[in-house]
C-alpha cells in the first residue's frame, strides 16, 4: 500500500532542513521548515497550503522568500506557523521589499500567520494587495497542542529548548484509505478528483448508507455521473487502515525537560525525521550548541517506540563522514553494536 502522505527531505543531510509532504491524489502539500527550497519546482511549491517553521535561524527560514515569490500574483491563502516572536520575523521579511505594484494584481494572496506560544496561539492575516499589512484584529486561541486539524489528519507541536523556543512537529493521519486499482478497473471507474471527495467522505465518517456520485470529467466539464451507496463502493475499491504518524524534530538540547516533551509527541511514530548534528564523541560541542548527537537521537527514537528513523541536519564538520553519523544513530536506535 502506498500511504496518503509521502514525505521527503528537500535537501541532503548536510544542507538546510525542509520536509516536503505531498498528498496523493491531491494537488496539495505541507512543509515542515523552510530552509533552502530551490530544489522544489514551482509546481510543487504551489501545492503548499500549510507550512510549519520550527524556528527562524537562517537555515530553517531562508526559503520563505522562495515560497512567497512563487505565490505572488496568485489567488491563495497560505497558512504559516512559527514559534514565539514569529510575527516580528515574518514582518521583517515582508518589510524588506517594495510593494507599490501589488494593488494592481487581479488575484489576491493572503498569508495567515500563527505564532505558537506555550499556552496560546496568536494569528494574523497579511494581505498582499495592501502591501502585506495585517488585516483586522489579531486573533488567539488556547494552545491544546494541536496546531492544525482536518477530518483526515492533524498537526501537533511542542516547544523545545534550543536557547530559543523551537517547534517539534507531528503529523497524525486518522485513518488511511488505500484505493484498490483492481476495484476501480472492475467497475470501470476513472482515476480523478472524485477520489479525493470519496476519501474525505470516509474520513469524515459520512453515513455508509448515503449516496455517493462518481464523476467523469473532461477538462472542467462533467461528462458522466454514476451513483453508488458509499459503503458498497468502499467495500469494492478501498482498504481502510489506521493512519500513519510522521514526526519531525530538529535543533534541541538533550535535556530531561526536552526529552519528556518530545517523547510524548513522537511516541509510536511510523517515521521520525530527526536531527543528528554531531557524533557522540563531540557531545560537549553538541550540548554547548543545544543540538543532539547521533547517539542521543537514536536512543530517544528507540525509547519512544518509533518504527523508522531518518537522521539528517549533520554538522558540516563531518563532510565525507555522513555514513558514520547514520551508523551511530541507527546503532543506538536498533540497540546494536556501533562500528565507526
Amino acid at each position: 500500500m502506498r500511504p496518503n502522505f509521502q514525505p521527503r527531505l528537500v535537501n541532503g543531510p548536510f544542507e538546510d532542513p525542509a520536509l516536503f509532504i505531498p498528498f496523493r491524489f491531491e494537488k496539495r502539500a505541507l512543509l515542515f521548515d523552510m530552509g533552502e527550497l530551490t530544489k522544489l519546482s514551482s509546481r510543487d511549491l504551489l501545492k503548499v497550503t500549510h507550512a510549519f517553521v520550527t524556528h527562524t535561524h537562517m537555515d530553517h527560514f531562508i526559503g520563505f522568500d522562495t515560497l512567497l515569490r512563487v505565490f505572488l500574483g496568485r489567488s491563495a491563502t497560505v497558512h504559516i506557523f512559527g514559534p514565539p516572536g514569529f510575527f516580528r520575523h515574518v514582518e521583517g521579511k515582508l518589510s524588506g521589499y517594495t510593494w507599490n505594484l501589488v494593488a494592481e494584481f487581479p488575484e489576491e494572496l493572503f498569508l495567515r500567520v500563527s505564532e505558537v506560544h506555550p499556552r496560546k496561539i496568536l494569528s494574523k492575516t497579511y494581505v498582499c494587495r495592501t502591501g502585506f499589512r495585517p488585516q483586522g484584529p489579531e486573533s488567539h486561541k488556547e494552545n491544546d497542542g494541536t496546531l492544525w486539524e482536518e477530518p483526515s489528519f492533524s498537526i501537533r507541536g511542542v516547544l523545545v529548548d534550543h536557547r530559543i523556543p523551537c517547534l517539534a512537529l507531528t503529523l497524525e493521519e486518522r485513518i488511511y484509505v488505500n484505493i484498490i486499482k483492481e476495484g476501480l478497473k472492475a467497475l470501470e471507474l476513472p482515476v480523478g478528483p472524485w477520489l479525493n471527495k470519496f476519501k474525505q467522505a470516509i474520513c469524515e465518517g459520512q453515513d455508509f448508507e448515503s449516496k455517493f456520485q462518481v464523476i467523469w470529467t473532461k477538462g472542467d466539464q462533467v461528462v458522466r455521473q454514476r451513483s453508488f451507496v458509499l459503503g458498497d463502493l468502499a467495500a469494492k475499491i478501498a482498504r481502510i487502515t489506521p493512519g500513519r504518524k510522521i514526526s519531525y524534530v530538529v535543533d534541541m538540547l538533550d535535556s530531561e525537560e526536552n526529552e519528556e516533551r518530545v517523547m510524548e509527541l513522537i511516541r509510536g511514530s511510523d517515521l521520525l525525521f530527526m536531527e543528528a548534528a554531531f557524533l557522540h564523541e563531540d557531545k560537549d560541542v553538541a550540548h554547548r550548541k543545544y543540538h543532539l548527537t547521533a547517539r542521543e537521537a537514536g536512543l530517544l527514537a528507540r525509547r519512544a517506540g518509533v518504527k523508522k528513523l531518518k537522521v539528517f541536519h549533520f554538522s558540516p564538520r563531518y563532510q565525507g563522514r555522513g555514513k558514520q553519523v547514520e551508523r551511530e544513530a541507527l546503532a543506538a536506535f536498533l540497540d546494536s553494536p556501533y562500528e565507526p
